[in-house]
């Protein structure tokens, strides 16, 4: 799964920066996403994942991270089965 939503990220091409030289805990926004990326994080990550974000996870924490979105990814995945 990580893996999965590191390569969406790259694909989105969301960051000045490659995704490979970010660890799990670098800040996202600090290395060049916007807000509106990281909407269309969300949607990508929706569709490829098959879920939705509740409307608690739609924070600027949740995507601020990689670490915290595969978190998040993970967490929504498993209550969907």
């Amino acid at each position: 799964m990580r893996d999965r939503v590191r390569t969406i990220v790259g694909s989105l091409n969301l960051l000045p920066v490659p995704v490979d030289g970010l660890s799990d805990q670098d800040n996202l926004f600090d290395a060049g996403m916007t807000s509106f990326g990281s909407v269309q994080l969300m949607m990508a990550i929706e569709e490829e994942f098959d879920i939705e974000f509740p409307n608690s996870l739609l924070t600027r924490k949740t995507f601020a991270t990689l670490g915290g979105l595969i978190a998040a990814v993970e967490q929504l995945v498993s209550e969907k089965v």
